[in-house]
């Protein structure tokens, strides 16, 4: 039973430890990672166009 509260102590202390971010850091990670997935992404489909029309030009 020692090993039990040692472990539950010790995760307490950690978690004290542990900064949670605030709601406007929230939000901007979550507009940083939707314009860097739109940037991608828009990135890739037109890798996808040139290559594509590439390649039926040369077929």
């Amino acid at each position: 039973m020692s090993k039990i509260s040692s472990y539950i102590r010790n995760s307490r202390a950690e978690l004290s430890k542990v900064i949670f971010p605030t709601k406007p850091q929230v939000k901007q990670a979550f507009i940083a990672v939707v314009v860097v997935v739109t940037f991608v992404s828009l990135f890739l489909a037109l890798v996808d166009l040139v290559m594509s029309s590439t390649l039926s030009a040369i077929l």
